[in-house]
């Protein structure tokens, strides 16, 4: 297991994101806004007596200010999408987030990061011969892309909470969040060895699923000993090794940048597109970023074998039809199926795709039962 591997922390899913409106083509990898309390100490931390006190601290953790360099990539076993391919599905209507995601899923990444407070974020994508950009400045969010040279703007309501564009949310901070949402009772949680990620000492934490029907073998988590902050991610397939998610900051200064880094000014010729902000329903605060709506939190699946369904009336149009899609699914009784070591797609002939951590034939058993409310 590698020094720097690690583990995750509990969702604090934020209402009416202000990054909903962000093309999600536009950010592969991103950054969680709220992270870093103090200043940090190198080296290997004094263990902590339970999982349960490191638990405490990722949960604590505030936010403040930092810059930093963040990596990511993925050993799903999943085929290489040709960069061509990626792109003409990016500039698709139907196809431009199941895209960045795939993007996401069969490369690696490496992106600049920095945050001064709630509302000045900006993560900065380095790919090959290209650069994505998300940015927030005050009210003001942008988005660039310099392979397709299109900005997107929109100016935000004051007071509206940040938080990283979805669904490449594959920050150690975001991943983190996601997988303890996942966590729960079903999840034995230990102590790891002390390391050291970026310079900083992290406790780890373990997180093994006690459910026999999940592809997910164990999670690791680097937390930042002194400000509670995930430095790194790794999340291990059943049968393999190495981890099939790898998430890590390989530097990371606890400061605040330089304010120069959150101004920007669309470059010449750039297709400038200005976007609505998305408007909150009544009563909703937008400085609550640490609960989700009732609603949401009594619906949302939960649990490392859980099975998420999607109505055939909310897939895109013509979305399994699509020439990459067609390229990793493979034909099946009743649909297509789409594997890989951590996860399964199903595609079921009536139009409805089910997701989950899980083998095709638990989403083939589950596409093949009554009709429910949608979700395991």
């Amino acid at each position: 297991m590698k020094e720097t591997q690690a583990d995750v922390r509990q969702e604090r899913a934020t209402p009416r994101r202000w990054t909903r409106w962000i093309p999600a083509a536009a950010v592969p990898a991103v950054v969680a806004v709220g992270v870093l309390a103090s200043g940090a100490t190198a080296g290997s931390p004094p263990p902590p007596s339970t999982p349960q006190q490191v638990l405490a601290l990722v949960a604590a953790h505030t936010a403040r200010s930092f810059s930093g360099t963040m990596e990511e990539h993925t050993d799903l076993g999943l085929p290489s999408i040709p960069g061509q391919a990626l792109s003409a599905a990016k500039g698709s209507s139907s196809l431009g987030s199941e895209a960045a995601l795939l993007d996401l899923l069969t490369a690696s990444h490496t992106a600049n990061v920095y945050a001064d407070g709630p509302t000045r974020q900006r993560v900065q994508v380095i790919d090959q011969l290209a650069e994505r950009d998300a940015i927030r400045n005050g009210t003001d969010a942008w988005t660039y892309d310099s392979s397709t040279h299109k900005v997107t703007h929109a100016q935000l309501p004051a007071g509206t909470a940040a938080s990283a564009p979805t669904p490449a949310a594959l920050s150690p901070d975001q991943l983190a969040q996601r997988l303890l949402a996942a966590a729960g009772p079903n999840t034995d949680v230990s102590l790891g060895s002390p390391t050291t990620v970026a310079g900083h000492g992290a406790y780890t934490l373990v997180l093994t699923p006690k459910a026999s029907g999940t592809l997910v073998a164990r999670v690791t988590i680097a937390v930042e000993s002194q400000t509670g902050l995930p430095l790194a991610v790794d999340v291990f397939a059943k049968g393999q090794s190495e981890p099939a998610v790898h998430a890590a900051f390989t530097k990371l200064a606890l400061r605040a940048p330089d304010p120069s880094v959150f101004a920007f000014t669309p470059p010449a010729g750039a297709t400038v597109t200005e976007k609505g902000a998305p408007s909150a329903p009544a009563g909703t605060d937008h400085a609550r970023t640490d609960k989700a709506p009732a609603s949401k939190a009594a619906t949302a699946p939960r649990g490392w074998d859980a099975v998420v369904t999607v109505p055939a009336a909310k897939v895109p149009a013509g979305f399994a039809d699509q020439p990459l899609v067609k390229q990793l699914a493979t034909p099946v009784a009743g649909g297509s199926v789409i594997s890989s070591s951590l996860f399964t797609v199903f595609l079921a002939a009536d139009g409805r795709v089910l997701a989950g951590a899980v083998p095709a034939s638990t989403l083939e058993a589950a596409a093949a039962a009554p009709a429910t409310t949608g979700a395991k």
